[in-house]
């Protein structure tokens, strides 16, 4: 399998990219037993495109051209291509999205968890500093208590602050990759031809 990225094809004003294929069959996982149109991409072409999807520029929409060399495609299997392409990010993108709301879950859990321990500390740090007669002592330990209730807030705030972003931002992708034009085109730059259909003679 070749890529390389190309402009104008297959709608102006679109950042496109070209794969070149012997046959449709490279473009997926040949370990999946999914049906054709409900199959996984191959990890390397997923790979390949996702990394060029995250350098296209935000403002233009995407598309996808796939060349074949020997096969030679119908129309019918354009279009299938193109249902699997789809099918196969917005997936992605819906595991994704539900990833984020799991961990937006998981913060406000440990926010609360959080919140509870370092009231505590600070409960416990007075009581123990009351009971200490040396004040420098009694102010250590009641600090000290609090810096461990505090460091119990880490990991929700590492959520809310900096973990949800990049999960976002791929699951935009995903969206966005599971709306892009995809073509086929057989050796040559030609469109896809007909599918062949049985005809009738009458006597």
């Amino acid at each position: 399998m070749e890529a390389r990225a190309a402009s104008g094809v297959p709608a102006p004003g679109r950042h496109v990219l070209d794969l070149y294929l012997s046959d449709t069959k490279q473009l997926f996982n040949s370990m999946d037993p999914a049906p054709f149109r409900e199959r996984d991409l191959d990890p390397k072409a997923e790979a390949y495109i996702v990394d060029w999807g995250r350098e296209a520029p935000a403002r233009l929409p995407l598309g996808l051209v796939v060349h074949l060399g020997r096969e030679s495609a119908t129309e019918d299997d354009g279009v299938m291509l193109r249902e699997a392409v789809h099918d196969h990010f917005r997936r992605r993108a819906l595991a994704t999205w539900a990833s984020l709301r799991r961990l937006f879950r998981e913060g406000r859990i440990s926010l609360v968890i959080g919140l509870g321990f370092l009231l505590l500390a600070i409960v416990v740090g007075e009581s123990i500093a009351s009971l200490v007669s040396s004040e420098r002592h009694a102010t250590l330990v009641e600090e000290s208590l609090i810096i461990v209730g505090w460091v119990a807030l880490w990991h929700p705030l590492g959520i809310f602050l900096y973990d949800w972003w990049p999960i976002r931002a791929e699951a935009k992708l995903f969206d966005r990759l599971g709306e892009m034009d995809v073509k086929v085109f057989n050796e040559g730059g030609t469109a896809p031809r007909a599918a062949e259909r049985p005809t009738s003679h009458s006597g």
